[in-house]
């Protein structure tokens, strides 16, 4: 087997469904549901305005900073609705991709890309309304000479992103849920969106209970003058 210069093929992806099911809901609902212990650095961050929550399988390429041979294999072989994501070793010198490798994945209509190394292009990419998300940006354009490696594990910030894993991203950040877990994860997190929403209903009509916040404090040891 080759390490570090290989393609290798998707074994299972999240379904259309369970991804649309998620992009109707907050990232941080998700987080929260998974014991705010996983997350793709905060220095991850989009360069479209946001409106809505990136849903999607993940296809992940891993790349040496300040080359894109890989990610434009990716762009080739990506499926409708997939998220590519880019392990670049979070270097921000060298730009990985630019406003024509946008343009070839809305034509082949991947749903977004994040990179975790620069990207250039910037102010042309936010017209475009794709998403994408990066920790960089950089006039300094990529080589295109590899190596890498497609549909192996990587990993942002700690947390690991596996070939069709559930890769979620809005305003607050970037977020993988494992493929197994996705169903357990989306029950919790229409959950606490309902308990939400139903809070801010009593905030509204000023009937939200306060009194935990005392409480709290005075369980903990809080001294008052």
């Amino acid at each position: 087997m080759t390490i570090g210069f290989c393609v290798r093929k998707r074994q299972r992806s999240v379904s259309p469904e369970i991804a649309k099911a998620f992009s109707k809901l907050p990232v941080a609902n998700a987080s929260d549901s998974m014991s705010r212990m996983f997350a793709g650095g905060a220095k991850l961050r989009p360069i479209h305005d946001t409106g809505k929550v990136l849903a999607g399988p993940a296809l992940t390429v891993r790349t040496r900073p300040g080359d894109n041979l890989m990610l434009h294999h990716a762009l080739d072989i990506a499926e409708p609705g997939d998220v590519i994501v880019v392990d670049a070793g979070g270097d921000v010198t060298t730009a990985t991709m630019g406003e024509i490798m946008v343009a070839i994945a809305q034509r082949n209509k991947i749903a977004g890309i994040i990179v975790n190394g620069a990207i250039r292009d910037a102010e042309e990419i936010r017209q475009m309304k794709f998403p994408l998300y990066a920790a960089g940006v950089t006039h300094r354009g990529p080589y295109k000479d590899g190596p890498g490696e497609i549909n192996t594990a990587i990993a942002i910030e700690g947390m690991v992103i596996k070939p069709g894993d559930l890769i979620l991203a809005d305003g607050d950040g970037i977020l993988c849920v494992p493929f197994d877990q996705t169903e357990t994860v989306l029950a919790a997190t229409q959950k606490k969106y309902d308990a939400e929403q139903e809070e801010l209903a009593l905030i509204a009509k000023g009937t939200d209970d306060r009194s935990w916040v005392m409480n709290t404090l005075q369980t903990r040891g809080c001294e008052f003058e």
